[in-house]
């Protein structure tokens, strides 16, 4: 039978769709999004139904997946990321969110009876998601710069010494770019005489830049974390949003559940999983490797620099947390936040530098808030 056709007229509607969004996506400062990926090599498995259904180190009996590829993709964020060589466990997820469920579902699961400690400027999701998992939970106050008041932290850790704490550590907040640091935070536990404790970092931008920086942030599993989200759409680069969870296995071998016709464990928050994201996460750190990541990092940390010294140079009181390639300045004018679609909260906005891109647009955007700022503030 043949097969049914678009209309000229959807085609048309499709290609006018089609140049808007490159149009929209040459102007997008505000959010992390890295657009210089070309994934043509890989059109020809959209014509399959690839399905990595259950625990991506079961072969099962599904065999139209992506698993080895998977497990590549994992065993290679786990080493930049200081996993135990004999004890982790991970896979491929639909994006931070996902990855923030899997870790606080683990630690709910190895500690029933405890409290989550996040600070107020924790990405939105993780209220719903310890709302799906009905965990009792405390926020924390933020310092100015994003990231967590640890004299806050301290002092509700000891009114509540009695109760395994739960750590959402946030590996560089949405505004901000701000790193808790875990290293800082188990000290509290030692001061504290608490012995028994989870950490989970979300490290959904940041996970993707540290591991190439000189000076690292306390945050991976040699610092102290029992489980880690990455996204693969943000630093990395991804047509379709996904990301990697990563967990200690011995604590992932206390949840899981054997599912007999899919021949594998139960060990994911989803039954079936994208099998597509994985062949996207393996080809780009196949094509940029280790060393290709890391000039991306410096690329954008000094772009980053720049970005902030021409904001100031124009007189708007831009700055940035050590390291970060976000700059953060007070909000700016409605317009301009449409222009270059910025995120804005709380009175300020931010650019957050990403590979894609260059010095030109970054002298085109302070050039418009230069000019906002001259009409606003006329001699």
């Amino acid at each position: 039978m043949k097969t049914p056709e678009l209309t000229t007229q959807d085609q048309a509607r499709l290609q006018q769709f089609l140049d808007q969004l490159h149009e929209d996506a040459s102007v997008v400062l505000g959010y992390p999004s890295a657009q210089d990926f070309d994934y043509s090599s890989l059109h020809p498995f959209l014509g399959l139904q690839l399905n990595n259904v259950g625990d991506p180190f079961d072969d099962g009996t599904y065999k139209v997946d992506s698993r080895d590829f998977e497990r590549e993709v994992l065993q290679e964020w786990a080493e930049l990321v200081n996993a135990p060589e004999e004890n982790w466990w991970g896979y491929v997820t639909n994006g931070g969110t996902e990855g923030n469920l899997y870790g606080l579902y683990l630690a709910r699961e190895l500690h029933p009876n405890s409290i989550v400690y996040f600070s107020q400027d924790t990405h939105y999701s993780v209220t719903k998601n310890l709302h799906f998992l009905n965990m009792r939970n405390i926020m924390i106050r933020s310092q100015p710069n994003g990231e967590i008041d640890y004299e806050d932290l301290y002092e509700t850790l000891r009114v509540n010494r009695d109760v395994t704490p739960i750590i959402f550590a946030n590996i560089g907040t949405t505004m901000t770019e701000a790193k808790d640091d875990i290293g800082r935070i188990k000290n509290m536990f030692a001061d504290l005489a608490i012995g028994d404790y989870y950490i989970h970092s979300d490290a959904a931008l940041c996970g993707a830049i540290l591991p190439f920086m000189q000076e690292k942030a306390n945050f991976d599993f040699a610092d102290g974390a029992h489980s880690l989200a990455i996204s693969g759409h943000k630093f990395i680069g991804s047509p379709i949003p996904c990301g990697i969870v990563l967990a200690l296995q011995d604590n992932v071998n206390r949840i899981g559940r054997s599912i007999a016709y899919i021949g594998s464990m139960d060990t994911t928050v989803t039954g079936s999983r994208n099998g597509f994201t994985p062949l996207v996460l393996w080809h780009a750190m196949r094509r940029f490797g280790r060393e290709g990541m890391r000039h991306r990092v410096q690329h954008c940390i000094a772009l980053a620099e720049y970005a902030e010294q021409q904001l100031q140079n124009v007189g708007i009181p831009a700055w940035r947390n050590p390291g970060a390639i976000t700059v953060v300045f007070p909000a700016a004018p409605a317009v301009l936040q449409d222009k270059w679609q910025l995120a804005t909260a709380n009175g300020i906005s931010h650019i957050i530098v990403m590979p894609h891109i260059k010095r030109e647009q970054i002298d085109s955007f302070v050039e418009d808030m230069r000019a906002l700022r001259a009409q606003e503030n006329p001699q």
